[in-house]
């Protein structure tokens, strides 16, 4: 099949619990709505990391959607999967530049951009000599223990970081245990599409439940939405020119980790939850990454990583269409150029993204 030829799936599948496999899709509608959630799933993570790193967040948004269609389009659409930005960064990418600031933009930028198109063509060329030898080298040397370990010390190290920036009230903190709460009533209480449309359910719900509480009584920062109403819907992209400088240029040492664990856990994760082996597409998976962060780097954004809220939000919903991922990267890339959405992530500063990151990494 091709890369655009999906096997269309009545929604009756879905009251079933039936599962949509990869080279599968809903109805257009449906699956715009799927799009949307997982937009959602990894907006938290592919904003607050730009953030705490002193970068645009609009560029950042624009090139996790222009990654994605990069990986879309070199592992041919069989591989679901939404690139955000790499939270493996941050480190390396502060201790570069001596950024010390919580927010505003971070004035070495370009040395950190550097570093990181430096790790993306590592990344690229370890994707080629995969697709080039197969990935039996990959298992043996990064076994399953290996590739989770990775990806659960990233997490494990930057937990505290969304509680201590997106929460600096108890209000807020009662407010992200309301959205994850919110997130799981969906999944239990309901069924058929709203229950696969869990994350953005839930996240209505709770910021409905935001806006009374702060708005009408008084709880919390209410919400204000005078900058989001002056700004302009639409705008070019404000690029960064990246510079490497052989002495302050820390960021590439992150090429030694970053690739470490995310291609292989998320091709294997996929394989068990779909039953299909994805294995021939790792190399392709590997380049495409490469590719995307070098790409990134080169317009001013983060380096990017496929994303386990994706997953999560794949094995909570059995819906693994990779149409999904295509509606998805295409609505990041409209985000990306909007200065009314960068408004809207400067006013929410992502609180209730943060919360909903964790349900779906959860």
């Amino acid at each position: 099949m091709g890369m655009f030829d999906w096997t269309e799936k009545s929604p009756a599948v879905l009251q079933q619990g039936g599962v949509i496999a990869p080279d599968e899709r809903l109805p257009w509608p449906q699956t715009g709505a799927m799009g949307v959630q997982h937009v959602i799933a990894m907006f938290g993570a592919t904003v607050l990391a730009p953030i705490l790193m002193g970068f645009d967040a609009n560029i950042a948004i624009l090139m996790s959607g222009i990654g994605t269609l990069i990986f879309f389009f070199i592992t041919g659409g069989k591989v679901p999967s939404y690139l955000g930005s790499s939270f493996a960064f941050i480190g390396v990418v502060i201790a570069a530049t001596g950024y010390a600031g919580k927010t505003g933009a971070n004035p070495n930028i370009a040395v950190a951009l550097g570093g990181i198109i430096a790790c993306g063509v590592v990344y690229a060329i370890i994707g080629f000599v995969v697709h080039a030898v197969g990935t039996r080298w990959i298992e043996r040397f990064m076994p399953p223990v290996v590739t989770g370990a990775v990806v659960a010390v990233i997490g494990l190290n930057l937990a505290g970081i969304p509680i201590k920036n997106m929460a600096p009230t108890d209000f807020d903190k009662w407010m992200q245990l309301v959205t994850f709460v919110s997130v799981g009533l969906v999944a239990v209480l309901t069924r058929g599409m709203v229950q696969r449309l869990l994350i953005l359910v839930g996240l209505i719900v709770a910021s409905v439940i935001y806006a009374v509480l702060a708005n009408g009584l008084g709880f919390g920062k209410p919400l204000d939405f005078s900058g989001i109403a002056s700004a302009a819907w639409g705008r070019h992209a404000e690029l960064h020119g990246a510079r490497v400088h052989r002495r302050r240029d820390g960021a590439d040492r992150a090429g030694g980790h970053h690739p470490g664990g995310r291609e292989p856990g998320h091709i294997k994760a996929v394989t068990a939850m779909t039953g299909r082996n994805l294995d021939q597409y790792m190399g392709r998976a590997f380049i495409g990454d490469g590719v995307a962060t070098v790409i990134s780097g080169a317009a001013g954004g983060t380096g990017v990583t496929t994303y386990a809220e994706n997953i999560g939000v794949m094995a909570a919903t059995k819906i693994y269409s990779t149409a999904i991922f295509l509606v998805a990267a295409i609505i990041a890339v409209v985000l990306g150029f909007s200065p009314k959405f960068g408004a809207v992530i400067r006013r929410s500063r992502c609180r209730s993204w943060a919360a909903c990151r964790s349900s779906c990494s959860a």
